[in-house]
């Protein structure tokens, strides 16, 4: 049986943006990742569910924080599931297996804990040791400004495009970028994301 991810998540404070702003973005984003209602869904106005690999969660997790952290005062809380997918329905939503139980069971869990992202793979180990890793990056990533959030964006999204292109397309100098990049940690961003990717490599056999 295919070992998948499913990510659970909703938009913070969503009530105190425009719809507009960040439901566009997102669903363009999502558009990118596969086809709805198969592959991912918004529902309940501000509640999305992606269906991926265990190996690419992680990043689409951080990009669409990085991506809805762009508007000013929005974050999102996502809760990734890893494991089997023993139903398939006609939806995301509608699916069912390990993977899907696990995500909407972290995902119940982040808002008593004040945590905007966890996972849950099954294995207690590997489970304290991502999750660990991943509450010492969030102490920077939520604190990611909307200008630092969009070059994070566009380094997740875009890996082998140069700063001096980003510059050009933000209408900064270069040296602006390199700048915003340091200050979003993302060298340690990319370390967190090798980290994950180690950790997991095993559900993508």
């Amino acid at each position: 049986m295919k070992v998948i991810a499913i990510l659970t998540g909703d938009i913070v404070n969503s009530e105190q943006s425009e719809v507009i702003q960040w439901m566009t973005m997102l669903k363009k984003r999502l558009n990118q990742l596969g086809t709805t209602p198969i592959d991912w869904e918004i529902y309940r106005g501000d509640e999305f569910q992606i269906r991926t690999s265990p190996e690419d969660a992680l990043i689409i997790a951080i990009g669409i924080k990085a991506l809805i952290k762009t508007v000013k005062n929005l974050d999102v809380r996502i809760g990734i599931g890893i494991g089997e997918e023993n139903f398939e329905g006609s939806s995301v939503s509608q699916s069912n297996g390990k993977a899907h139980q696990r995500s909407g069971r972290v995902f119940e869990t982040l808002k008593k804990q004040k945590l905007n992202l966890a996972i849950a793979t099954g294995d207690l180990k590997k489970d304290k040791a991502l999750n660990l890793v991943l509450r010492l990056a969030l102490d920077f990533m939520d604190n990611w400004s909307v200008v630092t959030a969009e070059v994070v964006r566009l380094a997740l999204e875009q890996p082998d495009v140069s700063q001096q292109e980003w510059a050009d397309y933000l209408k900064v100098q270069q040296s602006a970028v390199s700048q915003r990049l340091k200050r979003a940690r993302m060298e340690l961003v990319l370390e967190v994301l090798d980290f994950y990717k180690e950790t997991v490599k095993e559900f993508n056999a």
